[in-house]
């Protein structure tokens, strides 16, 4: 977006951002209307905000490094090993105040959240990707319910990846 002021143009980048947080988890649980969902033992539990720019770039991307990250121990308790490498299991679960904007007043928005006819494509393409790079079935909630979430962090390790920041 370019705005002009004072004879200055400005260029103003809105750079949006698939968001994760990924928790290491010795078990992990999603429970919706009092039935469980999906439940998995020693592996990841991930949670996913989608945004409209977001691509299958960013899937691949994401995918690639969710499975691929080094946060288990090995034999000499270094977090060397990754949740393949474990042979461990991932819960999936859609969240869109990962994208929560919080700098005016004190009522979050979520403006920049993809809505469902954008977000769910998306979100079962992850999924899709996930279990291809794993090599196996990973574990799901429900897009848009109501669900609740438990878990027990292992470490605790918790870990928050963006696809626009890269670090």
């Amino acid at each position: 977006m370019k705005l002009h002021r004072f004879g200055v143009y400005l260029y103003l980048n809105f750079i949006s951002t698939m968001r994760t947080v990924i928790q290491r988890v010795t078990r992990a649980g999603v429970t919706i209307d009092g039935t469980l969902k999906a439940s998995v033992n020693r592996g990841l539990l991930v949670l996913i905000g989608i945004e409209d720019s977001d691509s299958m770039d960013d899937i691949e991307w994401l995918s690639n490094k969710i499975v691929n990250l080094r946060i288990f121990d090995d034999e000499q308790g270094v977090p060397n090993i990754s949740v393949k490498d474990i042979d461990g299991d991932i819960l999936l679960i859609s969240q869109f105040t990962l994208h929560a904007a919080t700098k005016k007043g004190n009522r979050p928005g979520y403006i920049k959240a993809s809505k469902p006819d954008i977000a769910i494509p998306l979100y079962e393409k992850m999924i899709i990707q996930l279990e291809k790079d794993l090599g196996k079935k990973i574990f799901t909630g429900t897009f848009g319910a109501d669900m609740k979430v438990e878990l027990l962090n292992d470490g605790p390790v918790t870990i928050w990846i963006d696809t626009k920041n890269k670090e």
